[in-house]
């Protein structure tokens, strides 16, 4: 079952952006990653088995403040 996590991630600079990027690519499971909204403060992350309240504390621990905004499931 794939699915789509939306996380709002507090990032200030383009440092923080890698950053986080390189954070949730680096969880087990993860297909897609991406970045979303008008301030590019959203981090979208696609794939099968993704935990995404572990996700969103490895990304609290690393990188700053970050919201689970949706979970949902992908379909083919």
């Amino acid at each position: 079952m794939k699915q789509k996590i939306a996380m709002k991630v507090q990032m200030h600079c383009q440092k923080c952006r890698a950053k986080a990027l390189s954070v949730a690519a680096g969880s087990n499971g993860v297909d897609f990653v991406g970045l979303e909204g008008e301030e590019k403060d959203k981090v979208v992350v696609i794939g099968e088995g993704v935990d995404a309240a572990k996700l969103a504390s490895s990304m609290r621990k690393k990188v700053g403040r970050t919201d689970i905004i949706s979970v949902a499931q992908v379909s083919k």
